[in-house]
């Protein structure tokens, strides 16, 4: 009996002691003087983790964005949507497109010739590519040292069938050899502003007023223009020429050449031309005066045009003067201006040939492309990696500073506190100097035995260099096309090549 009352009191009691241990207060009480509970701890420790998403958000951003995606914050648009100098743009020598269903495309050679030859033949055409397009690049000419290329861009009003002109001035690069300059002469490498430019109006119908470079000078610092007035109803009415000089940036009107023409007809040859329809043709520079322009006229009176002489003005259209009314004598200009045109196609061999190796290229620059690409990714993860070591390592220090700064013991009274503090701090700043100059030793070793290797390799390659690797691009069959000259001047007639 005994037994069992104590017994049935031994259990009462861890009952009761069950109960109060649930509701104690205390039970899950933590000292807060503990380092796993500190409010700064947690905050470096929050901080850290901040750091580190924002890192990994960084990584993943700069992997998505390797090729540009339409997905970027308005800042990241407005920085792109800034101006871009167009005239600072790389462009590549235009080639011929090949269409799926075509084996052989024949592939043009291009030749520079002379661009006034014959004297005063250069004319600008209005085709029917104007009227469907509004707007076209004529023939461009080149100066005599390669620098510029001007060409007139053509306009098209369809409310009134009128047409307008400007002139443009393309600067040429001088990095490539004068053929490919040529070639790579785009619009959007222009001056902003046209030298020259035709009025605009569209009161009048089927009017045209175009601008076409007749020649440069020798010097190629003046470029002769003329400018065609009439109607596409009833032909030209007259021809206008200017010089522009490229110095002083005029340009300089001669009109005053027509007013002598007429004053000599009317004054000695009793021929009043104001009441006929005639015009002017100019040549070019004069090649024994070369600050003075010459040009013929007729007079359109009949089936046959008459002879109305040559004549001769300065380049600032002050002094006019007649050379010969005789049409045997034609005045001697000089011809300096410079164009582009197709002369013949590469053969059948040489572009089969080509385009295997074009092949070969494409496929090594797309395994390259790959490797490029992957080294990306590897260099932007191990910046990742980088930028996490140097968290961690802040992290580190900072708890490893604040626990030291908790261990410590002194009053707050005086300095004696911060005074230890601060050279705690000192002597961890020299443990963290040697550890680093340990480090970089140990990257100069391995740079060392980087370039020990190196200096082996070098030393190899005179054997490398004494065995020849034959390639395709060495046994390409030499043709006559490839043999030219790309600066060589020819005197081919062919159609002339538009500005791109």
């Amino acid at each position: 009996m005994l037994k069992k009352i104590l017994f049935v009191f031994i259990a009462l009691f861890f009952t009761v002691n069950q109960s109060l241990a649930a509701k104690n207060p205390f039970k899950n009480f933590k000292n807060p003087f503990v380092l796993n509970n500190d409010t700064r701890a947690q905050e470096l420790k929050y901080q850290y983790g901040v750091l580190k998403k924002d890192e990994i958000k960084k990584m993943d951003k700069k992997i998505l964005n390797r090729t540009p995606s339409g997905y970027m914050t308005v800042d990241e648009y407005e920085a792109l949507s800034e101006y871009k100098d167009k005239s600072l743009m790389e462009f590549s020598t235009p080639g011929v497109e090949l269409p799926p269903d075509f084996k052989y495309v024949p592939h043009p050679l291009y030749s520079i010739v002379k661009y006034n030859n014959p004297p005063g033949s250069v004319e600008l055409s209005l085709g029917k590519r104007l009227f469907l397009k509004r707007q076209i690049n004529a023939q461009g000419i080149v100066s005599p040292d390669y620098s510029k290329l001007d060409y007139p861009a053509v306009y098209y009003y369809a409310d009134s069938a009128s047409v307008a002109c400007d002139l443009f001035v393309i600067p040429l690069r001088e990095q490539d050899n004068n053929l490919n300059r040529i070639l790579k002469a785009n619009v959007a490498q222009r001056d902003a502003e046209p030298i020259l430019s035709t009025d605009k109006v569209i009161d009048s119908y089927a009017i045209y007023r175009t601008l076409t470079p007749v020649d440069f000078s020798a010097d190629g610092k003046r470029l002769l223009v003329k400018l065609k007035t009439g109607s596409s109803q009833d032909g030209v009415w007259q021809t206008k020429i200017f010089v522009y000089d490229f110095d002083k940036k005029l340009s300089y009107d001669l009109s005053d050449i027509r007013e002598a023409i007429t004053y000599y007809w009317k004054e000695y040859e009793g021929l009043n031309l104001d009441d006929k329809r005639w015009d002017i043709i100019p040549l070019g520079f004069d090649v024994n005066y070369p600050d003075r322009v010459a040009v013929q006229a007729y007079a359109y009176t009949g089936e046959t045009p008459v002879y109305l002489g040559s004549w001769s003005i300065d380049v600032f259209g002050n002094q006019s003067r007649l050379i010969s009314l005789k049409k045997e004598v034609v005045p001697k200009v000089s011809m300096n201006g410079l164009k582009l045109v197709k002369d013949g196609v590469e053969t059948y061999q040489t572009v089969q040939i080509q385009e295997k190796f074009n092949k070969k290229q494409g496929q090594a620059m797309i395994k390259q492309a790959k490797e490029a690409d992957k080294n990306s990714v590897k260099a932007i993860k191990d910046e990742f990696k980088y930028s996490i070591k140097n968290i961690d390592d802040d992290y580190k220090e900072e708890l490893r500073d604040y626990k030291k700064l908790r261990s410590l013991t002194g009053s707050t009274e005086n300095n004696e506190l911060e005074n230890t503090y601060n050279q705690y701090l000192e002597q961890q700043w020299q443990k963290d100097v040697t550890k680093t100059e340990k480090e970089i030793d140990k990257k100069n070793k391995e740079i060392d035995k980087i370039n020990q290797k190196i200096e082996k390799l070098n030393s190899e390659m005179p054997t490398l260099e004494n065995s020849q690797f034959p390639t395709d691009v060495e046994n390409l069959p030499e043709t006559d096309e490839q043999t030219q000259n790309d600066d060589t001047v020819n005197s081919a007639d062919s159609e002339p090549q538009q500005v791109r």
